[in-house]
């Protein structure tokens, strides 16, 4: 952990991330981890939003067979420091977002703005944050899915554990499900790095093929927790309806 990245605004060190590496990554496989963002002491004051912060709904994901453990959405206003984050990742990840809309053949702009992204989700009546929390304990486990919540969706969103992998928890690696037409499905397995953002696809990434850019469909979810706990911090950028 460098002191820039433990005293600097959280708006500057996401600024100040290597985005030409990062959108070249994206480009290629649809997904990359970032260098770490948040300090120890951040990511353990995030965690214990867990039992302390202001929730709109709880889900246990045994009783809607999505796996085994349970996430809460935040209520408005968010916490300080998750509205900060899903404010400062935005722009960046906008232009990734319209340089996939065009290779895709999308008649879609993603604004420059998080707020004004946010006011095409509510005039789409899109108005519940999904920013959200994730329990697991041992045996826990989330089944491949996408996070989509209505008509309006953002191609991207970003996730970090706030515990310590291998010392905290073990197992519950993060797993991505690629589904490229007509071919075998392809997984890809990362292990998060406490106070860094996974960034992935949402819904599906362009991919070039021998006669231009096709849709591959993206899923993600988390293998089984084997020991301890594991919490982590998910910032969808679309609202839900």
């Amino acid at each position: 952990m460098t002191k820039h990245t433990s005293t600097a605004a959280l708006e500057d060190r996401v600024a100040s991330l290597p985005w030409p590496e990062l959108h070249s990554a994206l480009d290629v496989q649809g997904f990359v981890q970032t260098p770490t963002v948040l300090s120890a002491r951040e990511c353990s004051k995030l965690a214990g939003l867990y039992e302390s912060g202001r929730f709109r709904s709880t889900v246990v994901m045994a009783r809607h067979r999505f796996g085994e453990g349970e996430y809460k959405y935040f209520a408005n206003p968010l916490p300080d420091a998750v509205a900060r984050l899903r404010a400062a990742f935005y722009p960046p990840l906008a232009e990734a977002a319209n340089r996939w809309a065009e290779r895709l053949g999308e008649d879609i702009c993603y604004p420059d703005t998080l707020d004004s992204f946010l006011q095409r989700c509510h005039r789409a009546g899109q108005t519940r944050p999904t920013p959200l929390m994730l329990r697991y304990t041992p045996g826990d486990w989330n089944a491949l899915h996408q996070d989509l919540y209505g008509e309006v969706a953002f191609p991207f969103q970003i996730v970090t554990v706030l515990e310590r992998p291998g010392r905290d928890f073990e197992g519950g690696e993060f797993v991505l499900l690629e589904q490229r037409p007509r071919a075998q499905s392809r997984a890809h397995v990362r292990e998060l790095e406490r106070g860094a953002f996974l960034i992935f696809s949402t819904r599906q990434r362009p991919v070039q093929g021998s006669r231009g850019f096709y849709r591959a469909a993206m899923r993600h979810g988390v293998s089984t927790l084997t020991a301890g706990r594991r919490t982590t911090l998910g910032i969808i950028f679309h609202d839900a309806a």
